[in-house]
């Protein structure tokens, strides 16, 4: 199981009334909620809906389709999912607060009918085999030191053929990266593989190669973009790691870029099929 440590590392409490108190000093109101309104705060992960938006173009959904978000985080991608392909997406984490705010944003958006959320241990889900039409996993596998367990049981709960997109943080041959990072405090915490750790981890666990690449020239466009923005005085497009983390965010962010510009961090994308 994962250690505590990693639920702590997200779960600080009051989520959802630091959340509602940020949008109403950014001058949106917390009663009337949109997927606009809420993108700068429910991406949890590089470059934000931006990142989002290409994972679900690698899946390319059906509305027919019952998707798997795994590590779902308070629900931003499965609800962009499924207000944009009109498909049904039931997200798993493992911090039981991301997925009651998850859970009250969803139905606040309509949405309760096509997303929902579970609790649960993406090494051992709480799903029959053969469920999903499709997966993704965002930023997830840095906490998860037993990849092979997480692929297998992703391909566990796939039907046959069914895609997995994955967009994730890989280890470059730069420097390791200092820390506290939005995923970490410690180098304890964060478990790294690099980009052909991951596909050779993929295929041995039942997947075949789509397609992979990795998206540093986006990611670093991103944040020279984000800080032109501040430079400004104008809000920055992803601003998830403030809402969870606070006053560590500027910290984390700083470390993270550091190291995506010293090629210790290569983000990469991957899109695989589940072998029969």
């Amino acid at each position: 199981m994962p250690t505590p440590d990693i639920i702590g590392h997200y779960s600080g409490g009051q989520l959802l009334e630091r959340l509602r108190a940020t949008l109403k000093a950014e001058g949106a109101d917390p009663d009337r909620l949109t997927i606009e309104v809420l993108a700068p705060h429910d991406q949890f992960h590089g470059r934000g809906l931006e990142a989002t938006d290409e994972v679900a173009r690698l899946l390319g959904p059906k509305p027919t389709d019952r998707l798997l978000d795994v590590g779902s985080g308070i629900g931003g991608p499965a609800r962009y999912l499924a207000k944009r392909f009109g498909c049904r997406v039931v997200g798993i984490d493992l911090t039981r607060e991301f997925s009651a705010v998850a859970r009250v944003l969803t139905r606040e958006l309509g949405l309760e009918e096509r997303v929902s959320f579970e609790v649960g241990d993406a090494l051992h889900m709480p799903f029959s085999d053969e469920t999903f039409d499709g997966a993704y996993a965002m930023n997830v596998s840095m906490n998860i030191a037993d990849k092979d367990g997480l692929y297998r049981e992703i391909h566990r709960v796939l039907k046959p053929d069914a895609p997995l997109a994955l967009s994730d943080l890989a280890r470059g041959p730069g420097p390791a990266p200092q820390y506290p990072t939005p995923w970490a405090k410690t180098v304890a915490a964060s478990f790294l593989a690099t980009p052909a750790e991951t596909r050779r981890r993929l295929e041995a666990n039942g997947f075949t190669i789509v397609s992979s690449c990795e998206t540093l020239a986006e990611a670093l466009t991103y944040n020279a973009h984000a800080r032109a923005m501040m430079e400004r005085g104008e809000k920055p497009p992803h601003r998830a790691v403030t809402l969870i983390h606070g006053e560590l965010a500027k910290e984390m962010g700083a470390n993270t870029s550091r190291a995506l510009a010293e090629g210790g961090l290569i983000p990469i994308e991957i899109l695989c099929r589940k072998r029969d």
